[in-house]
């Protein structure tokens, strides 16, 4: 039974009113209610029997606090743990524990002791509904197994990215869930030795790695926003990854890649946006293991400056029914050399290429010619990287041009797609992208239609001679 000694805790002139509005007792755990902070909360989990649920009072209360019993502490989104600016602001020790429904600020600033707003070092603690603001590290997680990381909103210290700590840190926590949560303004979220983690409906922005997986397998990465970082996600050193549904945007850092992969076997991509990224993917030596296999399917890469940068010894990759749209490249090879062993159709079906320059006589949608990416631009461009000054610009078309006009000059081909699809296949919606304004469009082409009608209308009178008879004049106005 929870019986909290208020004579502890409080002056004795207050322990009568106190106990008439602070405490209700349920028959499992605590509820109480005042305006503002009344009691000691360390002193009153101190109190707090496994299993309590301690629901604070709005109001402000100090850190730091640890959490070394398997309770419940209830926020409700009005009570404030505020640090002081020293270490850590929640420290969790005891399994099973929930904390839920605080705003938290005032970590340390200690990259080394990576002082953090919260601290678990227990197995199966929910964290969530929290709001963090200008904090260090944000949530942080080590041998924490079976965790649940859910609803947070963690805002980093305004500090150079290289000053930032990481806005979730998972470290030996194996089968954590870390589902619809915001990142903003923090170096990384990374997971670290931690199999069998679940990553699903965040939002990660305007940090350096979304996500970071390193030495860790069997993950599944879906339903995720991942916008204007460095690198929206990087998988290196693992194995059985599934990334699927995400929108990967505006990725454009100094290394600008939507998605890379380094030594990763084992992965399936699928129905993944690429959108407007400086790279849409990168891959060095993945997969490492000659067995295994690395898939690329109905994913989207638009107006990427390059869809593909691939390294030679890159083995293994299939791509099928994806859509390459209007990226300044759609492949390059890094530092030079060729690709072998990697599949560009699967079962007769290869992707779509908006430079594809074939045709489709049998109308079956797949193209009667191979799509063959073949440019002396992009091939002078992957040895000189100076030269994507140039990209977009009538130079590089004038280089083409030239190869083509003297096949002596053609660069080899990159990649042979043999059945490249005439039209984009339907891809998954995807969260963060927002539908096609079919209405405004509609409107917008009636507009553009009726204006051409009058352009037209107007050209025709003024070319028409003065005689020409009244009823053919009548018959075009």
């Amino acid at each position: 039974m929870f019986r909290p000694n208020f004579a502890a805790i409080l002056p004795p002139s207050l322990v009568a009113v106190t106990l008439c509005v602070l405490l209700t007792r349920s028959a499992h755990g605590v509820a109480a209610r005042a305006d503002a902070p009344a009691f000691d909360l360390q002193a009153m989990i101190a109190q707090a029997a496994p299993g309590d649920v301690i629901a604070v009072p709005p109001g402000t209360y100090a850190a730091p606090l640890l959490i070394d019993k398997s309770v419940t502490l209830e926020g409700n989104g009005a009570a404030i743990l505020q640090g002081d600016g020293s270490g850590n602001v929640v420290h969790i020790t005891a399994p099973g524990v929930t904390l839920r429904g605080f705003a938290l600020r005032g970590t340390g600033l200690s990259l080394d002791r990576e002082d953090a707003a919260v601290r678990v070092s227990a197995a199966d603690v929910t964290v969530e509904d929290n709001q963090i603001d200008d904090a260090l590290f944000g949530i942080y997680y080590e041998n924490a197994p079976r965790g649940v990381i859910r609803g947070n909103t963690v805002v980093g210290m305004d500090l150079l990215e290289s000053r930032r700590g990481d806005g979730l840190k998972l470290f030996y926590s194996a089968d954590t869930l870390v589902e619809g949560n915001t990142l903003q303004e923090t170096r990384d979220a990374i997971v670290w030795y931690s199999p069998g983690t679940i990553v699903r409906g965040n939002v990660m922005e305007h940090g350096r790695y979304g996500l970071h997986f390193m030495s860790t397998d069997n993950h599944i990465i879906e339903n995720n926003v991942l916008r204007g970082n460095s690198v929206g996600i990087y998988l290196m050193y693992g194995s059985n990854y599934t990334v699927r549904n995400n929108l990967l945007a505006d990725n454009r850092g100094p290394s600008g890649y939507g998605l890379g992969l380094k030594e990763t076997n084992r992965a399936t991509i699928e129905g993944n946006r690429f959108v407007n990224d400086r790279v849409g993917v990168y891959s060095d030596s993945s997969p490492l293991r000659p067995d295994a296999v690395v898939t690329f399917r109905n994913n989207l890469f638009a107006f990427n400056e390059i869809a593909l940068v691939l390294l030679p010894n890159v083995r293994h990759n299939v791509y099928t029914e994806n859509v390459f749209l209007e990226n300044g490249e759609q492949l390059s090879i890094a530092g030079g050399g060729e690709l072998a062993q990697n599949e560009w159709a699967l079962d007769g079906r290869g992707n779509y290429w908006s430079d594809y320059h074939g045709f489709d006589g049998d109308g079956d949608a797949i193209g009667d010619m191979p799509y063959v990416s073949q440019s002396l631009y992009e091939d002078m461009a992957a040895r000189h990287p100076e030269l994507r000054l140039f990209q977009l610009s009538p130079a590089a078309d004038a280089i083409d041009l030239a190869a083509k006009a003297f096949p002596i000059f053609a660069p080899r081909p990159l990649l042979e797609d043999p059945h490249p699809l005439t039209r984009p296949p339907a891809l998954p919606p995807v969260s963060g992208m927002a539908p096609p304004p079919v209405a405004l469009n509609l409107v917008v082409a009636l507009l553009l239609l009726a204006a051409a009608t009058v352009v037209l209308t107007l050209g025709l009178r003024s070319f028409m001679p003065r005689d020409t008879p009244s009823t053919l004049r009548t018959s075009i106005n």
